[in-house]
């Protein structure tokens, strides 16, 4: 199954995510279809940067966001 979900960057303690479109079956660092969008949790508030057009294709074409991510797209106005 096709899942959108984050990808952990940055260095130790300070996390910064790339929204991905991946395999359920590759690990959450691993490999991926498309980036579509970052997401800083350390600025304030919050930067959540979405491609909303990549985003909505990719949901029609039947991948389901995480939880984490869904409420991120909604923040940025994608869903």
């Amino acid at each position: 199954m096709v899942k959108i979900r984050l990808r952990r960057m940055g260095a130790k303690k300070a996390p910064f995510y790339r929204i991905v479109v991946a395999d359920s079956r590759f690990p959450r660092d691993g490999r991926f279809i498309e980036e579509i969008g970052t997401y800083n949790p350390l600025t304030d508030p919050a930067t959540v940067v979405v491609d909303a057009e990549k985003a909505q294709t990719w949901i029609k074409n039947g991948a389901q966001p995480t939880d984490t991510v869904r409420a991120l797209l909604k923040k940025a106005g994608a869903l």
